[in-house]
């Protein structure tokens, strides 16, 4: 049976719930460390990766970042995990996408170009070290993409799986 397109009830696609999207990679090199990235616009480490745009996909948002962030051009490789983030005002809840970025070769080393504007720092850090080095929340959601790699994705809320909650 065709589908049949109806005209969508403008209140009530009004009163969905939006939230926001970002996406990043976890990048390792060749010792397993995991590529951390300082942003120029506050003070804290992050993985490679940013905000959906409005109509992309987290995956291409995710290849976008690292094309515009580090100078890379890499496919995004398999889902890690996604996580649910509360509300934190002036931030609406959010939906963050860890993809598997791949292990880098030294010639990626090599080629990576900080764009200035956004990033002025990067290091390689050991999965164990990664509380020392992020925010809590996005530790715990690195650590758990890290443990992800080859055994599929997980789902997470506020960087904890809900079953350990």
């Amino acid at each position: 049976m065709a589908e049949t397109p109806t005209e969508p009830d403008h209140s009530y696609v009004a009163s969905v719930t939006r939230i926001r999207a970002a996406a990043g990679a976890i990048l390792r090199d060749q010792a397993g460390r995991v590529l951390v990235v300082h942003p120029t616009y506050k003070d804290v480490w992050e993985i490679p990766g940013g905000m959906v745009e409005a109509d992309e996909s987290p995956a291409d948002a995710c290849a976008r970042e690292i094309r515009e962030e580090l100078g890379l051009s890499m496919p995004t490789g398999p889902l890690l995990c996604v996580d649910w983030v509360p509300p934190s005002p002036p931030w609406d809840g959010g939906l963050m996408f860890v993809f598997d970025g791949g292990v880098l070769t030294p010639d990626h080393i090599a080629t990576m170009r900080l764009c200035p504007d956004e990033l002025d720092r990067l290091d390689f850090v050991e999965p164990e070290r990664l509380g020392d080095v992020l925010i809590p929340r996005l530790a715990r959601r690195v650590a758990a993409a890290v443990t992800a790699i080859g055994r599929g994705g997980v789902y997470l809320e506020d960087g904890t799986a809900p079953s350990t909650r």
